[in-house]
């Protein structure tokens, strides 16, 4: 059975929780592998709708074991707060699988998130404010807090120590904060260390065993391929692997064993926090994707900027990701345009560029070059196959396809599970 990284091809908030529900009955397992609480999935399953954070989507679907990886950072009371809040609506939860070697996130990582955006000024880089790149620093610089710590108080103790060695310098000395001391830092972490006990698990032995016995899994990655560490528009990217390759160093599973890479995309782009966005709108139709998209952000509220399908972007995504799919979403929102702007290609101080410019500064000066295909006004929330669609809703779609360098399997038409077209199965 297959191995599939569900991922998204623009800046996040594609709807992958969506796409990877849609695997979930004939899934056996589904991984998290990357990022923390600093993004959301939106899944929406018979009208009612649920808020996803730091747990995998297929925690919605009964008999699928959900898996946070060792690729993910975490807030421990933010998990039990989503735990909570699924239980309480009935959800059962008790297949969670947490990674051993997951790193924490601490307090203090918190307090620099926040302070060191703010002393950026007009240089911030628009994180979140809840500590994953600070955790993920700790991580690289090999001070950092892994979930298995938390059972050992001693080694807990020496690794709040040494963190603290250094953070308190620069809170009190460069940002004139107060300095955070051992003992509140060990109230904090080790309030829910017997609750999460039996939660914890060797997960590469698991997942690794898993493949061995037919089963299949779904890597759903969090955030998206432009916000990668190292293939998005650094500096204004996540701290994590957010692409295919991530979903190996992110699990302990080889890159042999996975069979698709699927990568999801709105049928126009958006995203959130600063950098450059090319075919980002700053008028009434930017506003008119924003509300018809009920584009603000899962974790965070924030109003998303938004713009035209970028077909360079996905081409990219599908060139660093080795893509066999791709998953088109809210295709519905654009329903009622008369007109409908496709990116193809970037005008860069006079050059038609049209693969993603290496250089962070003629990415930052890129213009879009647009070609427009009719839009539609027919109502396509009921459609399930693309025969129901309008014949400008096709055109639009077969365009998509041969400008993105990836057939496009499945299409979106409405928020619900059930609302999507399957051209092509993602799982066979």
């Amino acid at each position: 059975m297959p191995a599939v990284v569900v991922l998204g091809a623009q800046w996040g908030d594609e709807g992958k929780g969506k796409a990877t529900d849609q695997l979930g009955d004939r899934t056996d397992v589904v991984v998290k592998f990357n990022g923390g609480n600093n993004a959301g999935h939106t899944v929406v399953i018979e009208g009612e709708k649920y808020a996803l954070h730091l747990l995998p989507s297929g925690i919605l679907t009964p008999g699928v074991v959900p898996v946070i990886a060792n690729g993910v950072v975490i807030d421990i009371e933010v998990l039990f707060e989503e735990i909570d809040a699924l239980e309480a609506r009935g959800v059962d939860t008790s297949r969670l699988l947490v990674s051993s070697a997951a790193h924490v996130i601490a307090p203090y990582n918190r307090t620099m998130d926040k302070v060191a955006e703010r002393f950026l000024g007009k240089r911030r880089i628009g994180t979140t404010g809840r500590g994953i790149g600070p955790t993920y620093a700790d991580k690289i610089n090999r001070i950092g807090v892994r979930v298995q710590d938390l059972f050992d108080e001693g080694i807990l103790r020496q690794k709040v120590e040494g963190a603290l060695d250094q953070k308190n310098h620069l809170l009190v000395k460069v940002y004139n904060r107060r300095a955070i001391t051992v003992e509140e830092t060990l109230d904090d972490l080790l309030r829910h260390a017997e609750r999460l006990r039996p939660f914890v698990a060797d997960t590469p032995q698991f997942l690794n065993r898993s493949l061995d016995e037919g089963k299949t899994l779904v890597f759903e990655a969090g955030q998206a391929t432009m916000l990668d560490v190292d293939h998005g528009t650094y500096p204004f990217v996540t701290s994590s692997a957010c692409t295919a390759g991530g979903a190996c160093t992110g699990s302990g599973v080889g890159p042999t064993r996975i069979d698709r890479v699927v990568a999801v995309a709105k049928a126009y782009t958006t995203r959130v926090g600063e950098g450059p966005f090319p075919t980002e709108l700053l008028d009434d139709d930017g506003e008119w994707l924003r509300q018809t998209g009920g584009e603000f952000g899962t974790t965070t509220g924030r109003p998303r900027r938004t713009g035209w399908y970028d077909a360079v972007v996905v081409r990219y995504a599908s060139m660093v990701n080795g893509l066999t799919d791709l998953v088109v979403t809210k295709l519905d929102v654009l329903t009622g345009r008369e007109r409908i702007p496709v990116c193809v290609a970037y005008d860069v101080e006079g050059r038609r560029v049209e693969d993603m410019p290496i250089d962070q500064s003629d990415f930052h000066h890129a213009r879009p070059v647009y070609e427009y295909l009719d839009g539609w006004t027919e109502d396509i929330s009921g459609a399930r196959s693309v025969e129901d669609l309008p014949k400008a809703a096709q055109r639009y779609l077969q365009y998509l396809e041969d400008v993105s360098g990836t057939r496009i399997s499945s299409v979106g038409v409405g928020p619900g599970r059930e609302a999507t077209i399957v051209k092509h199965e993602l799982l066979s």
